[in-house]
């Protein structure tokens, strides 16, 4: 369980308990980047993929990899990023599609490089998605195997390129849980935590999707809640299992319709 610690937002003057999510080592222990209680939390003002991710090593065994930077989203309206000790920034860098090799990362591009892994063992849905429902002049995908929480990113950007979205780029709004990636007509939440998505989750990404008038996907490594799946099936939202090949498994039938239609 990882600590919780009272932050206060500069903005508003609120106090909140803030707890940092887990994700999982390759050696299977779970890490939670320290959070530093002597240093004020800073408001979000502008993002670069520099600044939302930083190297932090297990306890169990001091294998460094990548995290998601800890946030906290107020209430009035203002993005808090969470301190953290001893930690220090990422190199940028991108997965060559279909080789798992870092090349150094463009700007505004979608990085691939190291971050947590993921868990060893992959997540089998029990929905069976429907056959032959890519369109037959849609190349096969080529996958980048997942390693780390970067890499369950890099796929996610990968698939969505291969559904026929392009410019896919950092969301402008980042989600309670997980990054955020947009393109024109649909707004993409990845989520590499070990926890299944909650309920929350996606009716959180189904709200924004709703104010910005665009359709919505989950990427999920840990699957999802049974009453986050129920939900997602009344409110359309496409579900998708990452497994650690990564390709994005459907886990509904708004998943395979997406599959079918493209972009």
């Amino acid at each position: 369980m990882s600590e919780s610690v009272p932050v206060r937002c500069p903005a508003c003057r609120r106090e909140h308990l803030f707890a940092a999510p887990s994700y999982p080592c390759a050696c299977g222990a779970p890490v939670t980047p320290p959070l530093d209680r002597l240093a004020d939390p800073a408001p979000v003002t502008h993002r670069t993929w520099d600044e939302d991710w930083v190297t932090v090593p297990c306890d169990s065994c001091g294998r460094e990899d990548q995290w998601p930077h800890p946030e906290l989203g107020c209430s009035c309206g203002t993005t808090l990023r969470i301190p953290v000790r001893g930690v220090r920034r990422p190199l940028r860098a991108e997965v060559t599609p279909g080789t798992g090799e870092t090349s150094p990362a463009s700007p505004g591009s979608v990085p691939g490089d190291r971050a947590p892994a993921a868990p060893r063992s992959p997540v089998h849905p029990d929905h069976v998605p429907l056959p032959s429902a890519a369109p037959t002049h849609r190349p096969a995908f080529q996958p980048v195997t997942i390693r780390t929480a970067r890499d369950a990113v890099t796929a996610a950007a990968l698939y969505l390129r291969w559904l026929g979205y392009g410019d896919i780029r950092r969301a402008d709004q980042r989600p309670p849980s997980g990054i955020g990636l947009a393109t024109r007509g649909i707004l993409a939440q990845v989520d590499p935590t070990v926890r299944p998505a909650s309920l929350r989750d996606v009716e959180c990404l189904w709200l924004t999707a709703m104010a910005e008038s665009t359709g919505c996907v989950y990427f999920s490594l840990a699957g999802y809640a049974d009453d986050a799946r129920l939900r997602a099936d009344a409110l359309g939202v496409a579900l998708f299992v990452l497994d650690l090949t990564g390709t994005p498994q459907p886990v509904n039938s708004h998943a395979d319709k997406l599959i079918a239609a493209g972009a």
